[in-house]
């Protein structure tokens, strides 16, 4: 049977597509948009991942270590003679942390801040054919694919500008990529609680007062293990979510001590529920108020 032949009310009902292919077509369309609005700013979004790990490791890893003074201006010798290992080694792993962490803070936290502005663009999106809820899932998604992009970028900087060799293998390229994914997402569900919580007017405030103190207190320039002697920090820290970005990448790179994997990625499903259902319930409240 023909489609002219049938109902007119069955024939619209074959015709249209199904509700979530619909939703499909438009969250890939978002995503196609906001792809193309990336390589359109490719460079200054390399730029921007670069040049914090890039200074760093300039100045600690090949500055310090070529300095006169000897072990007391060398960070590298100075971890390997207390037996914490190679400093550039330790790095390496903790800046790619900090390059998905930032860039996924970036990705959503601040272009949410313009969109919930004087402005409302967050208004052309909501628009859209997708649940409101949707919307925010997608933001969550793209800022992963930038936060994948920026930890592939700082490799080659945090293994090739030391002056000391860096050490580093994947044990297991499973536990790496799903690292890397969790990682990823758990930045931009943080980006989106963050984006969603504060108002736009007090978004630079959160550099200072959120993103600094996690990052310092993430195991990014030093291991978990290496706080044993101090267990009040040691547990303490554990409440932060690039702890196990970092000792996750740590334990995929490179060798020596490490928190156990199943806890690693344990925390980081925990996190990234966490943060995807506190930033989905603010962004609802933010879109509807």
């Amino acid at each position: 049977m023909s489609i002219s032949t049938l109902p007119i009310s069955q024939a619209t009902h074959e015709a249209t597509p199904g509700k979530w292919t619909v939703y499909g077509r438009a969250f890939a369309g978002l995503f196609v948009r906001d792809l193309y609005v990336l390589r359109r700013e490719m460079f200054p979004f390399i730029i921007r991942v670069c040049m914090n790990p890039l200074l760093f490791l300039f100045v600690f890893t090949y500055i310090m270590p070529h300095m006169s003074g000897g072990a007391a201006m060398n960070p590298t010798a100075q971890m390997a003679a207390s037996g914490g290992g190679n400093f550039s080694t330790v790095l390496l792993p903790g800046l790619m942390a900090v390059a998905i962490m930032f860039s996924g803070i970036a990705a959503v936290a601040l272009p949410l801040s313009q969109e919930f502005g004087v402005t409302r663009e967050i208004d052309d999106r909501v628009m859209c054919p997708l649940p409101v809820g949707a919307i925010a899932l997608e933001k969550i998604v793209f800022s992963s694919l930038q936060s994948m992009i920026a930890a592939a970028v700082v490799f080659p900087l945090a293994y090739y500008v030391p002056s000391t060799p860096v050490a580093a293998h994947v044990s297991s390229w499973p536990f790496l990529l799903a690292v890397l994914v969790l990682a990823s997402l758990v930045a931009g569900a943080l980006g989106l609680t963050i984006g969603t919580a504060v108002n736009p007017k007090q978004i630079g405030l959160i550099f200072g007062v959120v993103v600094m103190p996690i990052t310092f207190l993430g195991c990014v320039y030093y291991p978990w293990a290496a706080l044993k002697g101090m267990p009040f920090i040691k547990y303490g820290v554990l409440v932060n979510p690039i702890v196990y970005m970092s000792e996750g990448l740590r334990a995929a790179l490179t060798p020596g001590a490490h928190m156990p994997e199943p806890l690693i990625l344990g925390m980081l499903c925990f996190f990234l529920a966490l943060l995807t259902w506190l930033g989905m319930r603010g962004f609802l409240r933010r879109v509807v108020g």
